[in-house]
């Protein structure tokens, strides 16, 4: 007995150091910033944040991986608790709402996948691909309904999942269970951020479009009789529908595949009907934005790239602060267009339109002279964004002879070589230069500088030497200025700029072939492009506490300029005034909005701490995607003539073209195929395939459905 219990006794103690041991070597910390944050939350366990319940929240939360007010179960009071618990300020949320990507369902595909009995879309992805024509398009079988957490998926008549609206979250459930990524999180923020990817369902005419719109939709709601709805889903992607929808060059329509039937859709005459509409009716339309963030933004150029840099920062909720050198806004669009093509009050009607989207406009304030980085910054302004124009610019202000210098140190070369001419230079060139192509013209601003005394000349192409110097001339007057201690850089282009206060005072260039980046000091850029180039400037982290920095007033300002992230059709371009990039100011104003677009989508990133990088399988026009080489079941129409204003009339006519009346406009827009990727509607007859014909999947010939 004795024995037994000394033996129970002694397994209890083993066991009991065995307990304290594992304590120590399993014990797992939690960080109490975890715990506070999750004794605030209600503890609901609803997944509408979208992650497996409130303690992932919280730890999402405290990593910096979700926001504060991401529970959609609690209320400000909560959201507002979690901030002081973080030490950091609370924004308003923008709502998340699910929405579809597909047109057609499989009920309308010519020829569809046999699932074998699955009931899921993962299931029928995972084994067989779940292919059918359309690569990517809506497999119809309903999981994202299923796992909607707040039943507010439903599947519709023609296979395709239904969101209502009152009852999403936005946790993105169904985001995460759909293998093809039909369905998405949208918001105003969202969409102004997104770059289209070869995962989604485009259309030809909007994959040509430079500033992406959804043309497919536009003409859609035109003919439901939506005008209203037409307007706002055109200025999701363009402020300016009313100016476009008369001079656009229509890249558009030269990809639209009903012209394999007869003739393109007047696609940009639909716009201008639509965008005549809101100007008849005299009711400003404007789309979605984000609630106010409080953070404010200056926006250096009043042309359109600028005015379209300075609309979608609005949209994204912040108070952007537009610039302008002349008294009035609009750059080139004032004086470079025929006023019976673009009449004055056209363009002040979409201008207005930004501003009313709540830009605050500044005339007869140049950077460099009325106002500074400096004074930019010091007013709160975060980020600025310099879409200032050149050469091309100055001369709609009437000032071409005016050198012009909007950051301390940074001018055209143009200037310095006009400003050198025997020897009577007026720019203050300093020891650090550094040049920026050019050609013959970069060599003889490089000799300029050198024989003005500069210690350091750096002359940096973006081209191989071979490629660019091959005369014995030429050849000759590199060798000369190599021995004269100018250094020459091939194959590089500057990536960033460097500065304090007011002023410039280093250069960051890439090696084009290596992607190596070197530092170097410059106390002035020359460019020359003829243009400056589009710039974000940001101040840098102060490198001391911020009571400290603020108390020693002598600290000068230290800020970086880097270029917005690229189109991604030049996506593996690098540097500044790279090939895509703006060159002039004469280029197509569509061009410019895409710009602007992708300008304030950067800034926002910049802001937030988010990296300027391209989505993954972001779309280009040399991605291989699904496309038709011709359609079926479309009958031929004949496109409507725009109404010109006769000659007899002209003195009294205000423009030439007088735009669509209604019944043009709706018969016009019937002509719309409504297409997808593959997909288009049919005009007439219908071919219906047999159950045999669908078990044999064969290559996509579009007859009329996805």
């Amino acid at each position: 007995m004795f024995q037994a219990i000394l033996m129970m006794g002694g397994l209890g103690v083993a066991v009991g150091v065995g307990l304290a041991v594992a304590s120590k070597v399993f014990y797992v910390w939690v960080d109490p910033k975890i715990e506070a944050v999750e004794a605030v939350l209600p503890g609901a366990n609803c997944g509408g944040c979208g992650l497996p319940g409130c303690g992932a929240n919280a730890e999402a939360i405290v990593a910096g991986k979700a926001s504060v007010n991401s529970c959609v179960a609690a209320g400000d009071e909560t959201a507002e608790a979690i901030a002081g618990l973080l030490g950091v300020a609370i924004e308003a949320k923008e709502p998340d709402i699910a929405r579809p990507g597909c047109y057609f369902g499989t009920d309308d595909a010519d020829l569809k996948y046999i699932y074998n009995g699955l009931s899921d879309c993962r299931a029928a992805a995972l084994l067989n691909g779940g292919m059918k024509v359309c690569t990517i398009g809506c497999l119809g079988l309903g999981s994202c309904a299923d796992a909607c957490p707040f039943d507010a998926i439903v599947m519709g008549p023609e296979g395709l999942p239904i969101v209502l609206e009152d009852a999403c979250t936005g946790c993105g459930t169904c985001e995460r269970v759909c293998p093809k990524h039909i369905i998405t999180l949208s918001s105003a923020t969202r969409r102004i951020l997104r770059e289209y990817t070869t995962d989604e369902c485009t259309t030809p005419c909007q994959r040509r479009c430079p500033a992406g719109i959804d043309i497919r939709e536009y003409i859609r709601q035109i003919t439901l009789g939506d005008y209203h709805r037409s307007v706002q889903v055109i200025k999701e992607r363009n402020p300016f529908p009313t100016v476009i929808g008369r001079i656009c060059p229509r890249p558009c329509e030269e990809d639209c595949r009903r012209q394999m039937v007869d003739e393109p859709v007047a696609i940009n005459y639909l716009k201008r009907f639509a965008a005549d509409y809101e100007r008849d009716a005299g009711e400003r339309i404007q789309p979605y934005k984000a609630p106010a963030t409080g953070r404010k933004l200056a926006v250096v150029g009043g042309g359109v790239q600028g005015l379209s840099a300075a609309f979608f920062a609005a949209r994204l909720g912040h108070t952007p602060w537009l610039y302008e050198a002349a008294d009035r806004l609009g750059g080139l669009l004032r004086g470079a267009i025929a006023k019976e093509r673009l009449p004055e009050d056209i363009l002040d009607w979409d201008i207005q339109g930004v501003l009313d989207m709540g830009v605050v406009p500044r005339t007869n304030m140049t950077l460099g002279k009325d106002i500074t980085l400096e004074s930019l910054f010091s007013e709160g302004h975060e980020a600025v964004f310099m879409a200032s124009g050149g050469w091309d610019s100055r001369l709609t202000r009437m000032s071409g002879e005016e050198v012009e210098e909007p950051v301390g140190g940074v001018y055209l070369m143009i200037d310095l070589i006009k400003s050198d001419t025997g020897r009577s230079n007026r720019i203050p060139v300093r020891d650090d230069v550094v040049l920026v192509g050019g050609g013959i013209s970069g060599l003889r601003s490089a000799r300029i500088c050198a024989d003005l005394g500069c210690e350091n000349v750096l002359l940096i192409f973006r081209e191989a030497q071979d490629d660019l110097f091959k005369e014995d001339a030429e050849l000759a007057e590199l060798k000369e200025l190599l021995e004269d201690g100018v250094n020459v850089v091939f194959n590089a282009a500057v990536s960033e700029l460097h500065g304090e206060g007011g002023r410039l005072t280093h250069a960051t260039y890439v090696s084009l072939d290596k992607g190596v980046e070197t530092r170097v000091p410059a106390q002035n850029l020359f460019l020359a492009a003829g243009r400056f180039p589009e710039l974000i400037f940001v101040q840098n982290a102060p490198e001391v506490p911020t009571e400290a920095a603020e108390a020693m007033s002598t600290v000068p300002l230290k800020w970086k300029a880097a270029a917005p992230y690229k189109n991604p059709a030049f996506a593996g371009e690098m540097g500044l005034l790279a090939r895509g990039d703006a060159l002039t100011d004469f280029s197509a104003a569509i061009r410019a909005i895409g710009a602007g677009r992708r300008a304030a989508a950067s800034i926002h990133e910049l802001m937030y701490g988010i990296p300027l990088d391209l989505p993954e399988h972001a779309l280009t026009p040399d991605d291989v995607i699904q496309d038709v080489d011709h359609v079926e079941n479309v009958g031929k129409t004949a496109r409507q003539i725009m109404p010109l204003c006769s000659a007899r009339e002209r003195d009294r006519c205000d423009e030439l073209e007088l735009g669509y009346n209604e019944d043009k406009a709706q018969i016009e827009a019937a002509r719309c195929l409504q297409c997808g990727l593959i997909c288009y509607e049919r005009s007439t007859g219908e071919t219906v395939h047999s159950l045999e014909e669908t078990a044999q999947p064969e290559p996509a010939r579009a007859k009329g459905a996805a």
